[in-house]
């Protein structure tokens, strides 16, 4: 076996262009124009959007694994708030999921609070409805992942009142209840 092989590379195709340069070269072009199309975002709205987007990360992660269908409802919820094509609304969630497995220690507070900063009480409120909804998309809600949302609901300035009013919502799929 030669060391081209053992590397998991084909000298061949390296030397040609490869047969899949073309469709490489295609995925790039895709991700740039997905990329540039953010870009073009009002910068407020991007900042908020990828607040959003990254403290759903956040809690999908509290239990150290972020399932496929967290994963789902958080493109969703980033499509629909973001008013975003499908493809735009997955890259802004797997950056957000690889910032948050990658910087979750040192950024969480930090993210918090700039989306803190820069949205009314009504958007907050609205984001732990989103919290909650990524955490029961695989129908329980762990104890840590709740832990999770609530220190999200004091980092953000909300009420325990305001976090109780939309956990109740949720009280079906909260593990410790089931």
């Amino acid at each position: 076996m030669s060391v081209w092989k053992m590397l998991g590379l084909d000298p061949q195709k390296l030397l040609s262009g490869g047969a899949g340069s073309r469709a490489e070269a295609a995925e790039t072009e895709t991700v740039r124009k997905i990329v540039a199309a953010l870009d073009r975002m009002e910068p407020d709205r991007a900042r908020q959007l990828a607040a959003y987007a990254y403290l759903l990360s956040r809690v999908a992660f509290a239990d150290h694994k972020i399932s496929a269908e967290e994963t789902s409802v958080m493109e969703r919820l980033v499509m629909q708030r973001g008013q975003l094509p499908e493809e735009q609304a997955i890259l802004v969630v797997q950056m957000a999921k690889t910032q948050s497995l990658l910087f979750s220690g040192t950024e969480n507070f930090l993210v918090a609070r700039e989306f803190g900063k820069i949205t009314t009480r009504e958007q907050k409120l609205a984001l732990l409805h989103c919290l909650y909804s990524v955490c029961a998309a695989d129908r329980s809600i762990s104890t840590v992942e709740d832990n999770e949302i609530h220190k999200i609901a004091r980092e953000l300035q909300l009420s325990h009142q305001d976090f109780i009013a939309v956990r109740l919502h949720y009280r079906d799929q909260l593990a410790v209840f089931q």
